[in-house]
């Protein structure tokens, strides 16, 4: 695995990269539990990854991008299997069952697994007390976040098969840190392709799966309520083609441990969607968790602005590298 240096960007790309992730991202769970009460989980998957894939193709075609190139391939191919249909369908199967915050606080251990599975990394990451101090703090606020809901796993007949299914979530989360990881350091070429790509890759992995489970024989489309066929439209425009096509142009330009701060972002919007708009009630220690994982995410972006800051502070740069490193640091500082 090699060291990939990061490519320049403007900071109001980035800040608006990022803003996508977190609150798009953080919704995505709310409309996944809303689709997969009509559409069986891999159906639901194949629909949502082959539509927004065929959609990014034709934008491809339309902009002239070059879509044929063995090593691209490759590293997108295994990328969208590792991200989407694993880590993907880990949520989506999941969802069937379990309520979407408890989903979404649950992959906010992804931080951990990102920091644990970035080998080429380790040595700046443990050497940043910032860094590290953010992910314990990340992680406590997901303990506090989590601590009714454990209650209840632990005290009703169903509790069981919740385990279960927070054992799959996990799985899918360590997969998709792997898939994010392994994307940093093999993809090449247009983050576009790459996207189309890997939703392609998923799209066509979960529909056999789909037949293979058995999930059309009961299935009619006619059962489909509007505000299922709604959802999905949802995942397919904002989830899939703007929120994912922003996550893989980030991890070219940022670090993984950086970009994994989506997941501690969005169990906060998902548990927000779920007061306002499923009648959930918060106790004190949930929203202390909310602020709790807020900082943390604060902390991990400090961290990464002073590790940029030490690295550009060097004596004999000439002038242009100065300016570059000038604005380098205040996209860190943005970011």
């Amino acid at each position: 695995m090699s060291t990939v240096a990061k490519k320049p960007a403007s900071t109001i790309m980035v800040i608006l990269a990022f803003a996508t992730v977190y609150l798009v991202w953080g919704s995505t769970y709310f409309f996944i539990q809303k689709a997969v009460h009509d559409f069986p989980p891999l159906i639901m998957g194949a629909f949502r990854f082959l539509v927004a894939g065929g959609i990014m193709l034709a934008w491809c075609l339309i902009r002239g991008e070059k879509l044929w190139n063995p090593q691209q391939f490759k590293a997108a191919i295994i990328t969208g299997a590792l991200l989407l249909f694993i880590g993907n369908g880990c949520v989506i199967w999941a969802e069937k069952t379990l309520p979407s915050s408890l989903v979404a606080v649950w992959i906010s251990s992804a931080p951990i697994w990102f920091l644990l599975l970035d080998k080429s990394k380790w040595k700046e990451n443990f050497r940043s007390t910032s860094t590290i101090v953010g992910l314990i703090i990340g992680f406590i606020g997901v303990v506090l976040l989590l601590s009714d809901q454990l209650d209840a796993i632990m005290n009703t007949p169903g509790g069981g098969e919740t385990l279960v299914g927070l054992l799959i979530v996990l799985a899918g989360c360590i997969s998709w840190a792997g898939g994010s990881i392994y994307s940093k350091y093999n993809s090449t070429g247009s983050a576009l392709v790459n996207t189309t790509i890997q939703m392609l890759t998923a799209g066509f992995i979960f529909l056999p799966g789909s037949f293979i489970a058995g999930e059309w024989k009961d299935f009619s489309f006619a059962a489909v309520s509007n505000s299922a066929w709604l959802s999905l439209a949802y995942l397919i425009v904002f989830g899939s083609i703007l929120a994912f096509s922003a996550y893989v142009w980030l991890l070219q330009v940022r670090s993984p441990t950086q970009v994994s701060t989506y997941a501690y972002v969005n169990p906060v919007v998902a548990v927000l969607l779920g007061v306002f708009f499923a009648n959930e009630v918060m106790s004190f220690w949930q929203l202390l968790g909310l602020g709790v994982i807020l900082g943390s995410v604060l902390l991990i972006n400090l961290a990464k602005y002073r590790n940029s800051d030490k690295g550009n502070s060097g004596k004999g740069s000439t002038p242009v590298l100065n300016k570059r490193l000038i604005v380098s640091n205040a996209q860190e500082k943005m970011a």
